[in-house]
């Protein structure tokens, strides 16, 4: 008997508080006189339909609770300026909540100044290469390791030729040569010793006799950047012995991402700086942009030249290159941070006044100084949001139901009203 009294008093408890939570929604419903999709409410505005703030793209022809169980609220005709695709409008305290800060759209010429990477190299236009012009034997090397610098005149190798050798005593046997076919016949002689690579100092060097070596000289100074041979070995005609290059200028190669490629122009002033020479800086001119694009990084590269005095500057090093492109016109320009990527395009959200939002698609160019440039799609004076933006894109679902938030679409009956606050439907009420 007790077991049965305590089971019907815990009935009557539930009933008592599903009665309450009736009665106190009954209180806290709000007050419309709409029923219905089209209707006006107490103020006189016409609802369009009613939705969930979270799922707005579903719409619903009554008041009332949406299937995830949140109050929906009404959508009126007047709001988005009569419907008007792309725009949203925003609670000014909700606006405030997200901390929405907003910036100027403003006319002005980029930052002129670019840094970018590059890579110190040789100056290929300095090389010189050393090859043996007939066939010959290294009698003896004078350099035997690469990277040595050597001056202008210093000795390279010795060579045993036996062409060079016949041409030499040629030409010597014509020096007392008095008569007009003889002397002509010692100029042919030096002209074929020039021919096979004898310079003049060569030739005075020359010791007399069959089978003499001759000495190579170093036509120039600089570093040996390629030994290609060695002590007693036989070369042939045409073969490298070695390579000269000289640092007292260098190339840098700096690497242009695309958008700042467009503005470097041939002649433009460059300062370099390199970690191994702090506090110094290296002053050249872009010689040209080379017409290749890395696969791999999809930047340009620029060639600069750069005077190397002491030749502190070595193939290799990594710089700091800082370009200053062609000035062109003032365009409107937007922080970075109001840029939206989606992945199809890149837009802005435009605040147009009384909690409306504009996602606008624009087309960027170049970047600098924390500003991008708005190649199509503003014209300046405009507000852009700068913070706050992406919560605005959830609030209002713009990744996705922007476009169809005012889209036209059919109510579908609502299965709660207010007045139910979460209570199921029964066979007598109507919705």
């Amino acid at each position: 008997m007790k077991r049965f009294l305590l089971m019907l008093g815990i009935v009557a408890l539930a009933v008592a508080l599903l009665a309450g939570g009736y009665v106190a929604g009954r209180r806290q419903a709000p007050a419309s006189t709409a029923t219905g999709a089209g209707k006006t409410d107490t103020s006189g505005r016409k609802v369009l339909y009613w939705y969930d703030t979270m799922v707005p793209q579903q719409h619903f022809d009554h008041p009332g609770l949406s299937p995830m169980g949140m109050q929906m609220v009404p959508k009126y005709a007047d709001e988005g300026a009569g419907g008007e695709a792309g725009v949203v409008t925003i609670d000014p305290a909700t606006v405030q909540n997200l901390g929405v800060r907003t910036a100027p759209v403003e006319r002005r010429v980029l930052a002129a100044a670019v840094q970018v990477p590059g890579t110190v190299t040789w100056n290929l236009r300095e090389a010189t290469t050393i090859s043996a012009r007939v066939d010959a034997v290294i009698a003896q090397l004078d350099v035997r390791a690469p990277y040595i610098t050597v001056a202008a005149g210093q000795p390279l190798a010795e060579l045993l030729a036996p062409q060079w050798n016949s041409a030499l005593a040629e030409y010597r046997a014509l020096q007392q040569a008095q008569s007009a076919d003889a002397r002509a016949l010692r100029d042919a002689a030096r002209e074929r010793l020039r021919v096979l690579g004898l310079t003049d100092a060569d030739i005075r060097a020359a010791r007399p006799g069959n089978g003499a070596a001759l000495t190579l000289h170093a036509p120039r100074a600089g570093v040996v950047t390629a030994l290609d041979v060695r002590e007693g070995q036989r070369v042939a005609a045409g073969q490298t012995l070695m390579t000269l290059n000289s640092l007292t200028t260098v190339w840098v190669e700096a690497a242009l991402p695309q958008g700042a490629a467009g503005a470097v122009r041939t002649g433009a002033p460059v300062t370099v700086t390199v970690d191994a020479v702090p506090g110094r800086r290296f002053h050249g001119t872009v010689e040209t942009l080379l017409p290749d694009i890395d696969t791999t990084t999809r930047t340009q590269k620029a060639r600069i030249v750069l005077d190397n005095p002491n030749a502190v500057l070595a193939p290799g090093m990594f710089a700091t290159v800082r370009l200053t492109p062609a000035r062109g016109q003032a365009v409107p320009v937007v922080p970075d941070e109001a840029l939206i990527a989606t992945g199809r395009d890149t837009r802005v959200i435009l605040a147009e006044g009384d909690g409306r939002f504009r996602a606008v698609p624009v087309r960027t160019g170049r970047s600098a100084g924390g500003y991008t440039q708005v190649l199509d799609g503003l014209k300046g004076g405009e507000q852009v949001v700068v913070s706050g933006q992406f919560l605005i894109d959830s609030e209002a679902n713009l990744s996705g139901a922007l476009e169809r938030l005012n889209a036209p679409s059919q109510p579908v009956p609502a299965t709660r009203t207010p007045s139910m606050q979460g209570m199921p439907m029964r066979s007598g009420d109507k919705p």
